[in-house]
């Protein structure tokens, strides 16, 4: 990544020269580790280091991350130069605001140290772990949650090697933790996945179960010292780019490449299942719960069915940002008709929460003209977030005999987008995991609009089946990519009643 700033290095000996507002609120070294976090990317440094250096900072603990790259050196590198400091700036449209970071015990690189990974798991000292390492590391098949494991895995199922995978740095991890009798441990995912904590269980278990070479009764072990709360997670932030780090020198007068941009916005629930401790979150504003569930639903339905929706039909309109594309006329009404007659009516949010409301505050947020998050990067693997974040809304609508016609609408935009070219006719790309099958799909159907749905819908690795044989639904995402190919994203939306 160039950067045009000058060569002086964030670190601890420059903490004196930063700005008072911009120092950390904790000092790397002063903190143990009690913390492993597995991925070292942005979404990690914006929203979990933040939370826990405000916890310790408010409630003090032994709760230093040790954190943990799963694959890339770059940022290990970047962030061990640096004394393990990094900024935050915050973004809005009133201005913005740059703070470093002092969360991080330390940065390890697993490829290269797997052995000192399994250690540092193993470490009674270390009483949670924390992961951002996106679905596809959990290896589990997105519909029967079954473990998948490919090569890599199978191979650290059977031992006799430093493992390379997530589920296999975790089971030795465990195994050399039970074999120690280091106490108990909570395992939480922070991905953004429905049913994260569910997810991380079901593969743990399945690992345990099936692993060779590890000590017996294992897995009696994990079920009565590991825990895994669910949680959910939320704030933007945006890929960082040589302008993040720009910004920030212009704000610390040094260069900081470890640094994140996001926006003001960030909430993090968590089930309090945790039998070694925790850090004292709830002092940093986030939510302890007996069930994450209901902010799941929430999040996934509200927020990301609405971004889904903002950027799909944003792209097809050659809008390049989710901000610009909130700009198209008439698109923030049929937004607030697909959150109040949709998805309000869809599940019961948590106690005290209206989802219009937060829906109100979804749209502001994603109207932040300082957060440039592009409409086609929101666009990637359709087929892997619609399901949760759309498909799901239709199905609990018509199971309750209700009108699904804005869901209807979403779904017509992804299949359009899935076409390949905007309203204008530039070409768009189509990055999706099951791309080959839906562009096969779409090829070897009636070249229609309800040729393309039937299509679609006959791809049972996406639509469920209460959906894919709902005749009404099918009628109304027919007749929305009908409008779309005629008219275009913004006559179908000044169109729409």
């Amino acid at each position: 990544m160039a950067v045009t700033v000058g060569a002086s290095r964030l670190g601890l000996g420059m903490l004196r020269h930063l700005p008072a507002e911009a120092r950390p609120l904790i000092r790397p070294g002063t903190v143990p580790t009690g913390i492993v976090h597995l991925g070292l990317g942005a979404f990690h440094r914006a929203h979990q280091a933040v939370f826990t250096e405000a916890a310790v900072g408010a409630a003090g603990g032994d709760w230093g991350i040790m954190a943990v790259a799963p694959r890339s050196t770059a940022m290990v590198e970047a962030i061990a130069a640096q004394d393990n400091l990094f900024s935050v700036s915050t973004l809005s449209a009133a201005g913005s605001a740059t703070r470093v970071v002092g969360a991080l015990s330390g940065v390890r690189h697993a490829p290269s140290d797997p052995d000192a990974v399994v250690a540092l798991l193993a470490d009674p000292a270390v009483r949670v772990v924390t992961l951002t390492v996106t679905e596809k590391a959990y290896q589990l098949d997105p519909v029967t949650g079954e473990l998948s494991p490919d090569l890599a895995l199978a191979a650290d199922l059977a031992g006799g090697r430093p493992p390379t995978t997530v589920p296999g740095l975790l089971l030795r991890g465990l195994a050399a933790r039970a074999a120690a009798d280091a106490g108990p441990v909570a395992l939480v995912s922070c991905d953004n996945l429905p049913a994260n904590g569910r997810r991380l269980r079901g593969m743990l278990d399945q690992a345990v179960g099936r692993a060779d070479g590890v000590p017996a009764g294992l897995v009696e072990w994990v079920a009565a010292n590991v825990t895994c709360p669910g949680t959910m997670v939320d704030r933007i932030v945006p890929a960082s780019t040589p302008e993040t780090i720009e910004a920030a020198h212009r704000v610390l007068g040094v260069t900081d490449l470890a640094a994140v941009a996001a926006e003001p916005y960030a909430q993090w629930v968590i089930e309090d299942e945790f039998p070694g401790g925790r850090p004292g979150w709830e002092h940093a504003g986030a939510v302890l719960t007996d069930d994450a569930g209901p902010w799941e639903r929430l999040k996934l339905r509200t927020l990301n069915g609405v971004h889904s929706a903002i950027a799909y039909l944003g792209a097809l309109a050659g809008r390049e940002t989710i901000a610009e594309a909130l700009e198209i006329p008439h698109l923030p009404d049929v937004l607030r008709r697909l959150i109040a007659e949709d998805v309000a009516a869809s599940f019961t949010p948590p106690d005290g929460v209206r989802v219009v409301d937060y829906g109100e505050q979804v749209l502001a947020r994603f109207g932040n003209p300082a957060i440039h998050h592009r409409t086609l990067q929101v666009a990637l693997d359709g087929s892997q977030k619609l399901p949760q974040r759309v498909l799901h809304t239709i199905a609990d609508l018509r199971a309750a005999g209700r009108s699904a016609r804005w869901g209807a609408l979403v779904v017509a935009s992804w299949l359009r987008f899935a076409l390949g070219y905007a309203d204008d006719g530039h070409p768009l790309p189509f990055q999706d995991p099951l791309a080959g099958p839906i562009r096969a799909a779409l090829d070897a159907g009636a070249q229609s609009p309800a040729g393309a749905v039937d299509a679609l819908f006959a791809l049972r690795e996406v639509i469920p089946v209460e959906v894919a044989e709902d005749d009404e639904v099918r009628a109304d995402v027919i007749a929305w990519l009908t409008a779309l190919e005629r008219h275009g994203v913004e006559a179908t939306l000044a169109g729409a009643r």
